[in-house]
Parts: structure tokens; C-alpha cells; sequence
């Protein structure tokens, strides 16, 4: 009930934010580079430290990245390359983050640490693995959609991890969460890989199996003669 209720209203929010955003008549392409721009932003505030103020635009390019997509809709400018254009963006999207984070942790600093470096660049190769598996996986089954680590939890983790990375307050159990965070993103992304994979190979096994059967009506009839003879002529009398 919960979450039909922020379904219906968080729905209602945002068609409401794209439908002033569609009478400005504003392209959904230009929103899509404008989410990246300011995910770029993220990324460089990030890669500084300031990962509390990083989260705002985090936010706002993930408001960005749902609004496009109705804005194209509304203003019926939704067509297979704005998909595809859309895609691509939102990978390098989830690769400049991430790669901020890297340049923090890879920094001259008291944060300064080679495990969370490594850490941010396998959750990086495991977010670019798990669009990449779904996409490949659906050009031999018809959907791929299984695992948990999708974009939108991706971001939601960014979000606790840099929204806890409160720079005034230090002697709390509840913030300074990025390390967890890395830790959680690095491990399930590639679990999202694996699942996908064997989702797909589970699949791929039904459907050779399937291809095994044989049809209705396609039994192999045994040789000899049939026994349904059909005469073009009436048979021959002996005298």
C-alpha cells in the first residue's frame, strides 16, 4: 500500500514537472545532456571531498534522467534513438561518478586509500557490466530484467553514501557511510552480473529443449504400407 501511494504521488509530481518543462519546449535530448552536465558536476565536487553537496546534484541529474523520458512522451518526440541516445548517456553518467570517487580516494590526502580505489573501480566495471549483460542477453532471450543492483539502486546507495558524508559532524555511528557504500556496490554488481548470466543460460536451456519436441502431427509413421490405400481405378477382376 506504501509503495503504491509514492507510485500515484511521486508520478503525479513528476508529470507535473514535465509538463511545464514540455511548454518551455524544451528537447528531451537537451535534458539528457543536461542530467550528464550535472552529473559531471557530482563528479568533480566528489572527487574534491565534498561529497555532502555532491549529493544534491546527484539528486537533481536523477530527477533529470526520469523527466526526459516523460517529456518525450508528452510532447511525442519518443522515438528509438532517443532510447538509445538516452542509454549511452546514463552509462557515462554512472561511470564519471564513480570515477570521481576514484580520484578522492586515489588523492594525497587523510582519506587517501588503494582499497576503496579498487573498490570504486570494481563497482565501476560491475555497473557497465550489468547494463551490458541485460542488453546482450536480450538479443537471445525476450527479457532480462532479474537481479537487484539496477541503476536506480545504484543511484539511491550514491545518494546514503554522499548524503552521510556530513563534513561538520565526525563521531557519528550513522554517517560517514561511502566506504560501506563502495563495499555494497562493488560485491552486488557483480552478483547482478552472475544472476543475469545464469538467468540467461536457464532460458537458453528451455527454449533448445523446447526446440526438441516434436510438433503435433509430426510422429514418425513406421515404414510398410499405409493402410488408408486410396484407388484411382477400380481394381483389376481376375477372370
Amino acid at each position: 500500500m506504501i509503495s503504491d501511494f509514492i507510485g500515484r504521488y511521486g508520478r503525479w509530481a513528476r508529470d507535473a514537472i514535465a509538463l511545464r518543462l514540455a511548454r518551455l519546449d524544451l528537447h528531451p535530448n537537451f535534458l539528457t545532456l543536461f542530467g550528464l552536465l550535472v552529473n559531471l558536476g557530482a563528479a568533480i565536487l566528489v572527487s574534491w571531498g565534498y561529497f555532502f553537496y555532491a549529493g544534491f546534484f546527484l539528486f537533481l541529474a536523477g530527477a533529470f534522467d526520469i523527466l526526459d523520458g516523460a517529456v518525450a512522451r508528452m510532447t511525442r518526440q519518443a522515438t528509438k534513438f532517443g532510447a538509445f541516445f538516452d542509454s549511452v548517456v546514463d552509462r557515462y553518467s554512472d561511470l564519471v561518478v564513480l570515477i570521481g570517487i576514484m580520484i578522492y580516494y586515489a588523492r594525497e590526502t587523510p582519506a587517501h586509500s588503494t582499497l576503496y580505489v579498487a573498490l570504486a573501480g570494481i563497482a565501476l566495471t560491475g555497473s557497465v557490466l550489468v547494463s551490458y549483460t541485460r542488453a546482450r542477453a536480450e538479443s537471445l532471450i525476450s527479457e532480462c530484467k532479474v537481479g537487484f543492483l539496477e541503476r536506480p539502486e545504484r543511484l539511491v546507495l550514491l545518494l546514503i553514501g554522499c548524503f552521510t558524508e556530513v563534513p561538520w559532524v565526525h563521531d557519528n555511528y550513522f554517517l560517514h557511510k561511502m566506504p560501506a557504500v563502495l563495499w555494497i556496490l562493488a560485491i552486488l554488481s557483480h552478483w547482478t552480473v552472475a544472476h543475469r548470466m545464469y538467468y540467461t543460460w536457464k532460458q537458453l536451456q528451455l527454449a533448445d529443449s523446447a526446440s526438441e519436441l516434436p510438433l503435433p502431427g509430426s510422429e514418425v509413421v513406421e515404414d510398410g504400407p499405409s493402410r488408408d490405400w486410396v484407388y484411382l481405378s477400380e481394381p483389376r477382376q481376375e477372370p
